[in-house]
């Protein structure tokens, strides 16, 4: 089994401060033992342990033919019975499972190869609806329940009279129903019904705002929606904004496929994926994970200043009506407790394929990210990792 770093194990103990530490930017992260913490380490290096033994498994058949972590090899096969499967962005082989634990903003543990550079797959949703949180903040957005063609109208499809009526609510949230084509790939080919890959094209769409279908063609119209808005392309804003103010690396970034550009007052612009359904999307570190994860959990702030408001959070953690298990894309709620039934109600996550997991515990001030994980296997680990506090979850 790969070696498990408990922090302050190996590392000098420091001493514990009052209120959230907020790492600089760059690798000097400071530690702090569990103890410290007031976590117990044999159960938090319990919880870790079943974290790397649950690593995604994929069919047997990967390992003849190429490394079983090469996403080039298992995107492809996984959507193989969709229509339009066709990669058109970047993929890459991904590390094996790993991840990192904060605490009051310390890092208590850390395993794998948390300074890799990642695929995270709809991850990539938190940055996109961040980028909106950031324009609505500068009041580029007036109202979320405003019609975005009242904004922008980037293509002739946004301009449907099924899609008039569709506001940034309605994107955010994934209940757009938006219909059309964008860089090749038709709203009704991504994730159709089970055995009828025209199910959806047949169905027709749903109502504006009625129905929630988790859908990577619609997130990219809001993707490229944004990119208009902003006149800008958005890694630059996500750079600008969110990702220097809170230290990431340099070493992150966002692709989108090899045919999504745009025009702004005459100027070609790139326009990144939501996800990595086709390819594209955030390639990122589970350390510069983790610091999107500490900004959630401090609720948009970054010691003192205000990266998100408050408005814009608490708009991101309301229910979604159709899926009251979702907020904004890319929140997900533990509304009822359901998706993490030993964490407590208001917990969040950002999930992406993989599964890449950021889960937000504010009931024990902790952030845990991991990744290549079954994710059938999240909720024993939240459980193993909450029991590490000593503290239920309310």
């Amino acid at each position: 089994m790969r070696a498990i770093l408990i922090a302050g194990l190996v590392a000098l103990s420091l001493p514990a401060a009052a209120g959230d530490y907020f790492p600089p930017k760059g690798d000097a992260w400071s530690t702090h033992t569990p103890a410290q913490e007031k976590l117990d380490a044999a159960k938090l290096k319990a919880a870790i342990a079943f974290a790397i033994s649950a690593e995604l498994k994929y069919p047997p058949e990967l390992a003849r033919v190429a490394d079983i972590r090469d996403l080039r090899i298992s995107v492809p096969l996984k959507y193989a019975k969709e229509a339009f499967n066709t990669p058109i962005g970047p993929l890459k082989p991904h590390a094996p499972a790993n991840g990192i634990i904060i605490r009051h903003g310390y890092i208590v543990a850390e395993w794998g190869a948390t300074r890799d550079v990642d695929m995270t797959f709809s991850v990539t949703k938190t940055f996109v609806s961040s980028v909106a949180g950031i324009a609505f903040d500068k009041g580029m957005i007036r109202n979320i329940n405003d019609r975005v063609i009242d904004y922008v109208q980037p293509t002739p499809d946004f301009l449907l009279p099924h899609n008039q009526p569709i506001t940034w609510n309605d994107m955010l949230r994934q209940q757009s129903g938006w219909i059309g084509t964008l860089w090749g790939k038709p709203w009704w080919a991504d994730r159709p019904d089970p055995g009828n890959a025209a199910s959806e094209l047949i169905k027709g769409p749903p109502p504006v705002g009625k129905a929630w279908k988790y859908n990577d063609v619609r997130v990219n119209a809001l993707a490229l929606a944004l990119t208009q808005l902003w006149k800008r392309a958005l890694p630059d804003v996500m750079k600008q904004y969110i990702g220097d103010p809170i230290g990431l690396s340099d070493t992150w970034h966002w692709e989108g496929y090899d045919n999504s550009f745009t025009e702004v007052d005459g100027k070609k612009l790139k326009v990144v994926t939501g996800g990595g359904h086709w390819g594209g999307g955030m390639f990122i570190s589970a350390r510069d994970q983790a610091r999107l994860g500490l900004l959630g959990l401090n609720r948009g702030k970054w010691d003192g200043a205000t990266i998100l408001s408050d408005k814009w959070v608490t708009m991101a953690t309301t229910p979604t009506g159709p899926n009251p298990g979702y907020g904004f894309c890319n929140w997900y709620l533990n509304t009822d407790r359901k998706l993490y039934p030993a964490a407590r109600a208001d917990s969040v996550a950002f999930i992406g394929d993989g599964a890449n997991i950021i889960f937000v515990d504010y009931q024990h001030d902790i952030v845990a990210v991991v990744r290549w994980i079954d994710s059938a296997q999240m909720k024993e680990f939240v459980r193993l990792l909450v029991d590490a506090t000593g503290e239920p979850a309310l």
